[in-house]
C-alpha cells in the first residue's frame, strides 16, 4: 500500500463511494474512510470541507485538493495523480 493523507467521506452502501473505493484498492492507495449520515441535514462536516452535502467527498492535502465531489471526477483524478504511467 502507498501511504498517502486521502480522506474519503462515504455512505455505507453509496454505489459512487463503492466506485471510488474500488479505484483507490486498485491503485494500492491508503486511505482514511469518515462514514457521513445518512440524513444529509447532519452531514456538517463533508459540508464544510466540500460547500455540498452528497458523498463521496475525497480530500487530499498533499495535492491541495480540499474537497472533491463527484465520482467520476474522484477516479479520473486519482489515476491521473497516483495511476502511474499507463
Amino acid at each position: 500500500m502507498v501511504d498517502s493523507d486521502l480522506v474519503l467521506y462515504e455512505l455505507e452502501g453509496c454505489p459512487y463511494c463503492a466506485k471510488v473505493i474500488n479505484t483507490l484498492d486498485e491503485l494500492g492507495l491508503d486511505y482514511e474512510s469518515r462514514m457521513v449520515p445518512r440524513s444529509h441535514g447532519e452531514r456538517t462536516e463533508v459540508e464544510e470541507v466540500s460547500g455540498q452535502t452528497g458523498v463521496p467527498v475525497l480530500v487530499d492535502p498533499e495535492h491541495d485538493v480540499e474537497g472533491m465531489a463527484e465520482s467520476d471526477d474522484i477516479v479520473a483524478y486519482l489515476e491521473e495523480t497516483y495511476g502511474g504511467a499507463t
